[in-house]
């Protein structure tokens, strides 16, 4: 990559400083990108002009470090993560502030990620061990290397596509674009970045874990949430329907005078559960912010 761009890239980082850490992967990805790009083509086209003045003419029209931090500080500030805007009216009793989590985008999406994560973490588990086990055993042969970079460069693609959920479900910001290597490293060179890399082996060790996680989470919600559910539509199964009710695996009928505490406990249990949804679904995105964003 071009000494220039190296150097500009270093002074918008510094710009940067204090800002989220997937802002910054971001729009140094960007303004790598960019800056490459237009270069070449500048130069290519500079008619006798000397290099210098080809990116100075290039520097005034992108905008300095210091104007082009500002703006992305500015349109992080107007974007930013989709749910971490909708912030509800703060209720003013105990009450109101328990139920009002029923209409809370934020709870629902904590809701829907540990129900799916079971799913997401079952793939990513088996990709991770799968596809590292084949790296591994394929370093035996002449193809080893070519076939393990392979895998490495899928954990950063994977890390970008969980980035998303995450970023979309838990209102946790995220990496939109992928962590640049310098186009000028060798391919050994690349493959020893990604191999050596801190934040490669944190992304496998996410990948691993997140299929036990994953079933925590459905276990724990999804069983409440069915719980709940039972409870609430109890009288309505055991008086009309006559269907018993399924505890741990008996079936059983509750007496009539318990029925209406056993409506009100699924009543209380249901808003409960998305509580809990939203407190997990709060440590999680610290979890995947972790390990997922910078080195």
């Amino acid at each position: 990559m071009n000494k220039r761009i190296n150097e500009y890239l270093d002074r918008l980082k510094d710009e940067l400083k204090g800002s989220d850490q997937a802002l910054v992967q971001d729009a140094l990805a960007d303004a790598r990108d960019h800056l490459t790009v237009a270069f070449e083509n500048a130069l290519r086209e500079k008619s006798g002009r000397e290099e210098q003045d080809v990116w100075q003419q290039l520097i005034e029209k992108f905008g300095s470090p210091a104007e082009t931090a500002s703006a992305y500080r500015e349109a992080e500030a107007r974007l930013g993560a989709p749910l971490a805007s909708v912030r509800p009216a703060r209720p003013k009793s105990f009450l109101a502030a328990f139920l009002s989590v029923f209409t809370e985008a934020r709870a629902w999406g904590a809701f829907i990620y540990c129900l799916l994560s079971f799913l997401t973490g079952l793939i990513y588990c088996s990709w991770a061990i799968v596809g590292g086990s084949f790296s591994l055993l394929s370093l035996l042969f002449i193809i080893g290397i070519p076939v393990a970079g392979l895998f490495f460069l899928s954990l950063k693609g994977i890390a970008l596509v969980e980035g998303r959920i995450v970023e979309a479900l838990l209102a946790v910001r995220m990496p939109r674009r992928p962590l640049f290597v310098s186009r000028e490293l060798t391919w050994l060179k690349k493959f020893k970045a990604l191999v050596f890399a801190t934040r490669t082996w944190k992304t496998f060790f996410y990948l691993v874990t997140q299929f036990p996680l994953g079933f925590l989470y459905l276990i724990i919600i999804g069983g409440l949430f069915v719980l709940s559910l039972s409870f609430i539509a109890s009288p309505v199964l055991e008086l009309v329907f006559h269907l018993p009710l399924d505890l741990m695996g008996d079936n059983v009928f509750t007496p009539i005078w318990l029925l209406p505490l056993v409506f009100l406990a699924g009543l209380i249990l249901l808003p409960l559960t998305l509580h809990l949804a939203k407190w997990i679904g709060r440590l999680h995105g610290r979890y995947a912010k972790a390990m997922l964003v910078g080195d």
